[in-house]
């Protein structure tokens, strides 16, 4: 807290008292959780989900659960998007790549304008590039930004082994679904973001937080 308080002050994103920085450095986790609960459940999106159906391509792709993750050399790889939409589904607005690695924890996020696949393929190759490791295999869920023949053939072509979870079982990708918060929620919060600028924005912030 008391880096992002004196970030956003140096920055001139916050004005706060002397009494009201001394609250925001002593208040705990539990109660942060806690006075935040009201405005975390508004802006709760009910009845939607993010994630499209596939293609015909979803039968030419196994599907992978958490209990088949036991790969003890690094390179397998779960993906997962993170939508900033701020409570409203509604328009265009950006999204975080997430890759997570089984073995190893390592966490790569790369910021997209939107879900499109032409997008969030060119973030999957460049956040490829920054591993330390060899890409080996990728385990999505069930959406189009993944599900489509661009990445199929790109996997097959350079052999990274290609799955995906069963659907709506969020638990098939635990380990990038908890990095989705300790990564991106963390850092980012809830807030819409929209735009080039904002893009640039998130990925010089990922830039600078480490792999977590």
């Amino acid at each position: 807290m008391d880096d992002i308080v004196g970030a956003l002050k140096r920055h001139g994103e916050l004005t706060v008292a002397p009494a009201v920085r001394r609250k925001l450095m002593s208040i705990s986790p539990a109660t942060i959780d806690r006075v935040l609960a009201p405005d975390r459940k508004r802006l709760q999106v009910k009845g939607r989900s993010g994630t499209k159906p596939g293609s015909l391509l979803k039968a030419q792709i196994p599907i992978r659960t958490f209990a088949e993750w036991d790969e003890a050399e690094p390179g397998f790889c779960e993906i997962d998007l993170v939508a900033h939409d701020g409570g409203n589904p509604r328009g265009e607005f950006c999204h975080t790549l997430n890759l997570t690695d089984i073995a190893t924890g390592w966490t790569e996020a790369a910021a997209v304008k939107n879900r499109a696949q032409r997008w969030v393929f060119e973030a999957l190759v460049d956040i490829q590039a920054r591993l330390p490791f060899p890409l080996r295999g990728i385990d999505s869920d069930n959406g189009s930004e993944f599900i489509n023949d661009q990445l199929f053939r790109y996997c097959n072509e350079n052999e990274i082994t290609f799955t995906r979870t069963r659907p709506y079982r969020k638990n098939d990708n635990c380990f990038v679904e908890q990095k989705n918060w300790t990564v991106v929620r963390q850092s980012v919060g809830y807030g819409r973001f929209e735009g080039e600028e904002a893009v640039a924005v998130l990925n010089e912030l990922y830039g600078c937080c480490g792999r977590g």
